[in-house]
């Protein structure tokens, strides 16, 4: 395995201070990175995590466009004393910044978010976050993306490591509920887009099936809906993991995901995906062969039909498990390992 490395990981976002799918995976990754026995410190504008196995430093930015003022922070600080800078966004200012191998991971683009987000203002704050990844990708001596489809923005990007899936496993024998449940994991709003979801379930499946139900794990959906859509709002890791086990089908219509993290936690808890077709969701799901990819129009009606067929739901759910392989967070952990020492092996070699 090598000898222990000295690992500084960057992120603004952390599950102590925000749902962004991105500080769930850092916080997995570097606690994977801490139990294989590496020194690790994540730098974010979030408070610690309480179950963080790694080191952490809180970087506050103060006043207004935080993000930007945390990326002039970050290359402000002295990180002469680690092997690796792996960042997750906001580094793009760090170029020559005293550390052995710079490794930058793309999680997605924010020019495909700024194509379906709303608000001139916020659109063009991710324009200008767009610009911002690409600066990183030149500053940094190594960059990743985590899918196939975000390389649409950064084509010379050429290497890809998927984001890892580590969720605390329901016991084996937990069964499936005796009505239809669809299960869904984001927000009623914005890109996430569970608001089309909910519409077509109300319109296309409570008719046929009265005792359906859409369990939706989202904070914000409104207090009017249908009764048949139940707001779960925020709940556990294992609380997650009990309703992939428990539900019969999972649906995350999101207009963009760079990889989409619950698509693979559903398809390693064997429950069958149906999704939208977006980058990440065409990735996870291998271009539809591991689950189901539908447009809008097509979205309640496949749902119907998915929940009134065992049969093809046990075949998705065998199929999705089998591909779910590929992005277990051990796999990715290795795969990060494996660079991080090769990054360092070319530049040191050739200093």
């Amino acid at each position: 395995m090598g000898d222990p490395l000295r690992i500084a990981m960057i992120s603004y976002y952390l599950p102590s201070g925000s749902k962004i799918g991105v500080g769930y995976q850092v916080h997995a990754l570097a606690n994977a990175m801490a139990d294989r026995g590496h020194e690790v410190t994540v730098f974010s504008a979030c408070p610690p995590v309480p179950d963080a196995r790694y080191g952490h430093v809180l970087v506050r930015p103060r006043g207004s466009l935080r993000t930007f003022r945390f990326a002039t922070q970050l290359r402000r600080l002295d990180l002469s004393d680690f092997d690796v800078l792996h960042a997750h966004g906001d580094d793009y200012w760090m170029w020559r910044h005293r550390v052995d191998a710079h490794v930058r991971t793309l999680h997605g683009s924010c020019f495909e978010e700024a194509l379906h987000i709303r608000g001139a203002v916020e659109r063009t704050r991710m324009v200008m976050l767009g610009f911002s990844e690409v600066l990183a990708s030149v500053v940094a001596d190594k960059t990743v993306v985590v899918s196939p489809g975000t390389r649409r923005w950064a084509p010379w990007v050429s290497t890809v490591i998927p984001n890892g899936v580590s969720l605390e496993a329901a016991p084996a024998d937990t069964p499936r509920t005796s009505s239809p449940v669809v299960l869904f994991v984001g927000t009623w709003e914005g890109r996430k887009r569970g608001r089309v979801l909910a519409e077509a379930f109300v319109e296309h499946v409570v008719p046929a099936l009265p005792d359906a139900e859409l369990w939706m794990v989202s904070r914000d959906v409104p207090d009017d809906v249908h009764p048949s859509v139940k707001a779960l709002g925020r709940v556990t890791d294992a609380e997650l993991a009990d309703l992939y086990a428990r539900a019969w089908t999972f649906c995350l219509p999101s207009s963009y995901e760079g990889f989409g993290i619950p698509y693979a936690e559903a398809m390693a808890s064997r429950l069958p995906v149906v999704a939208t077709p977006n980058p990440g969701s065409r990735f996870v799901t291998d271009d539809g062969r591991a689950g189901i990819l539908v447009e809008d129009d097509r979205l309640g009606p496949e749902l119907l039909a998915l929940l009134r067929d065992d049969e093809r739901r046990t075949d998705l759910a065998t199929r999705g498990w089998e591909r779910s392989r590929d992005f277990t967070l051990d796999r990715v952990v290795a795969a990060y390992e494996d660079l991080y020492r090769e990054v360092l092996s070319e530049l040191r070699g050739g200093a």
